[in-house]
């Protein structure tokens, strides 16, 4: 068992930090479904790769869904207007759906086509290799250097929007070099989690720790507990239960939803019994 699951697990332990700081700032711009749309545009990018004869792991496949989910980053920055008459959830909306019936499109003329659309959607981390785990690691550390270094132009832009346009930030300059960053990091980890996988780690974290805190740093400690708990206690059940582990850490992800959210309702309504 700890042979087949080490590297899954360390991927569990390893990556998950900076889409939990990533699904925040997504949970705070109100745009839920950018992720799994950005993961969408990606899986697009390398169904085009494949059907160009590229394997999914060529170099070539990984540019052509970078530059796919780029173009995403530049069509949401151009959308994403202080006052529209198209809320921008609806261009995400539309995006994904488009870009999921493309890759449909496109993997029908594949021979196993419909083998490779399960892949992209569901994933399966249990097989991923341990140059894959270093390489997603470089980069998301690479991201989160970034972060770190402009961070409070991107906590302002993300949590105070209309002071950040007091202020003079090129908001839109802004919004493009986050929704580029957040590409980069869903292309390589879609290839590696899949679209579903890629969504339930970026919400469902940052969402249990919104509704427990109001503090960012206790929100990152706790969206890093729950995607530690959720990813490794789903790969055992997918061990254990012979289940497709993307499918199974997803579900578990959604169990942790729930218990948070009734233990939050909980609370709420017994307030008196939290004074020591």
């Amino acid at each position: 068992m700890w042979d087949v699951l080490f590297w899954p697990i360390m991927a569990c332990v390893l990556l998950p930090w900076l889409l939990v700081y990533l699904g925040l700032h997504v949970v705070q711009r109100g745009i839920i479904f950018i992720d799994i749309a950005m993961a969408q545009m990606a899986s697009l990018g390398i169904c085009v790769a494949v059907l160009m004869g590229r394997e999914p792991e060529d170099w070539r496949t990984f540019a052509i869904a970078l530059a796919v989910t780029l173009a995403a980053a530049a069509l949401f920055s151009l959308t994403g207007k202080r006052a529209s008459a198209v809320p921008q959830e609806a261009i995400i909306g539309i995006t994904y759906v488009v870009a999921a019936a493309a890759s449909v499109l496109l993997l029908s003329r594949s021979a196993h086509g419909n083998e490779e659309i399960r892949n992209m959607l569901v994933g399966d981390i249990t097989v991923v290799r341990a140059d894959e785990v270093w390489r997603c690691f470089v980069v998301f550390a690479a991201v989160g250097v970034i972060h770190y270094w402009k961070r409070k132009s991107f906590l302002l832009v993300s949590f105070d929007r209309d002071r950040a346009y007091e202020r003079g930030l090129r908001v839109r300059w802004w919004d493009f070099l986050f929704y580029a960053l957040f590409g980069l990091v869903v292309t390589i980890f879609v290839r590696v989690a899949g679209v579903l996988l890629v969504f339930s780690y970026l919400i469902v974290p940052a969402v249990c720790a919104v509704v427990m805190t109001r503090r960012i740093a206790l929100r990152l400690l706790i969206g890093w507990i729950v995607s530690l708990i959720g990813g490794i206690a789903g790969l055992y059940l997918s061990f254990y239960g012979d289940f497709p582990s993307g499918a199974a850490i997803v579900c578990t992800f959604g169990a942790i939803l729930v218990i948070v959210a009734l233990a939050t309702m909980f609370r709420r309504q017994n307030p008196e019994r939290l004074v020591p």
